[in-house]
């Protein structure tokens, strides 16, 4: 199974666009990096952040996932980038081209739960 993980750039007050404009190059490092640490694991970084408009973006990872425990590692990174820069995340699973989202974590949300997310998503 395929799933994604998104940095939420909706629906953002001005202050929290504000911050997360300022932030962006730290996220897109550390995102890089860990596509980058996991390429062997199919990791796919989504980078769309071109236009001038949050609401727009595109920010996150894509990932193949067979068992619970291949979720951990990316929940708690989303988990420490919340934590580091106020964001809060979006996880769900791809089936032919099409997101369906299955969670919300973060600063507003809480703490991703890793075990309570491969229920959501079935595995």
């Amino acid at each position: 199974m395929k799933v994604y993980l998104l940095v939420a750039c909706d629906r953002l007050e001005e202050n929290e666009e504000t911050k997360l404009k300022k932030h962006l190059p730290d996220l897109q490092a550390a995102l890089q990096k860990y596509a980058d640490d996991n390429a062997t694991n199919n990791v796919t970084l989504i980078n769309q952040c071109d236009s001038d408009s949050c609401e727009d973006w595109e920010l996150g990872v894509i990932q193949a996932v067979k068992k619970s425990i291949h979720l951990k590692f990316p929940v708690n990174l989303f988990n420490d980038l919340a934590k580091d820069f106020g964001i809060d995340c979006e996880i769900g699973s791809i089936e032919d081209d099409s997101r369906e989202p299955v969670s919300y974590f973060g600063k507003h949300e809480g703490k991703g739960d890793s075990f309570l997310i491969a229920q959501y998503l079935g595995l």
